[in-house]
């Protein structure tokens, strides 16, 4: 058992500890953008010319793995296979995972874009079975990894919504077919809905009950992934069925505080597992993040002491921080103000 299975198992038969939640790596940029999804180059000055390359971008998911703290790494099919030929996983416990499928409100960092003024319309890149019979690694035809991530975009609209909800279900079904596991994002409406700005949390929240209500157990997902709306919302969803992992996603990089804060506020309240992308790709120091994120998560250091820990490390390591440590202890994103850490 997979250590990603084991803890999920701990969690489903109530067994949870704090040690158990779930810490995973979105490097699956390249899905919704271009080159700029590999992240600023920067000096140790924090000045930056260029955008990572490619092999850059890929090292950096080396050295995470082989750090191994995170559980899930999840990318592109087209880098996971990079990474399976580099040997990257061969003796790893971090679990692979690949996004299936990468809907038009995902496509938000191809520079000079206006695809978010449109409600979002269900796309698919990936082939499921090219991801399960793989044609790189040291035994060719093997899966690349048997975890995908479906995203889902509900925007109060009849007939965007149900076009979404068809091609999730066509997904399901070939997801069976190819014996694919899937874990679950539900994004907020990305477009003006009708909805009042403060139920959208609870608008979110019934989506994706009903969404899965007429699912059986073999085609649920392994877990959900879902913006962190505040703690009502996520402990209203968290404790209404617990067979339904809940894990919040990391939305914009933010200051070091909202990072820790909001691993701080997830665990809290009911949530079990985070998975962060900018967060940690555009962090000075992303091994060190992610060490100090486990701590938090492990209920070892609060998030204020968290963030003090960060700067303290990166003036040990020569390493120019983004903002001063006055502002990087600032919680700047909305919803994690409701019930900051002292």
């Amino acid at each position: 058992m997979s250590r990603l299975d084991s803890k999920l198992a701990n969690i489903r038969a109530g067994r949870y500890r704090r040690s158990d939640f779930i810490i995973a790596d979105a490097k699956d940029g390249d899905m919704g953008s271009g080159v700029t999804y590999s992240a600023p180059k920067r000096d140790a000055d924090g000045s930056w010319s260029r955008y990572r390359t490619r092999q850059e971008f890929l090292d950096g998911i080396r050295a995470i793995v082989e750090q191994d703290i995170v559980d899930i790494m999840l990318t592109s099919v087209s880098n996971l296979e990079r990474l399976v030929e580099m040997g990257v996983y061969a003796h790893s416990a971090v679990k692979p995972a690949i996004r299936a499928n990468d809907a038009t409100d995902c496509w938000g960092g191809v520079r000079g874009q206006s695809y978010g003024k449109t409600p979002s319309r269900p796309f698919r890149t990936a082939d499921l079975g090219r991801v399960m019979h793989a044609v790189v690694g040291p035994t060719p035809g093997e899966p690349l990894t048997d975890l995908g991530l479906y995203s889902v975009t509900f925007n109060n609209d009849v007939e965007s919504d149900l076009r979404s909800l068809e091609d999730f279900a066509a997904f399901r079904d070939e997801a069976a077919h190819w014996g694919l596991r899937y874990f679950y994002e539900v994004f907020n409406p990305n477009v003006a809905c009708g909805v009042d700005p403060e139920l959208i949390p609870h608008y979110v929240n019934d989506c994706i009950i009903r969404s899965l209500s007429g699912v059986s157990i073999a085609d649920r997902p392994q877990f959900l992934k879902i913006p962190y709306n505040g703690p009502k919302a996520l402990e209203e969803l968290a404790s209404f069925d617990p067979s339904l992992v809940v894990g919040v996603l990391g939305g914009g990089a933010g200051t070091a505080r909202d990072t820790f804060e909001l691993i701080y506020q997830a665990e809290r309240y009911g949530g079990r597992l985070a998975l962060f992308g900018r967060k940690i790709n555009l962090a000075e120091a992303p091994l060190e993040i992610i060490r100090l994120m486990r701590a938090v998560a492990d209920g070892t250091i609060l998030p204020a002491e968290a963030v003090r820990s960060y700067h303290a490390s990166l003036k040990t390591a020569g390493i120019a921080s983004i903002r001063s440590l006055e502002d990087d202890l600032v919680v700047t994103e909305a919803p994690l103000k409701l019930a900051a850490s002292g």
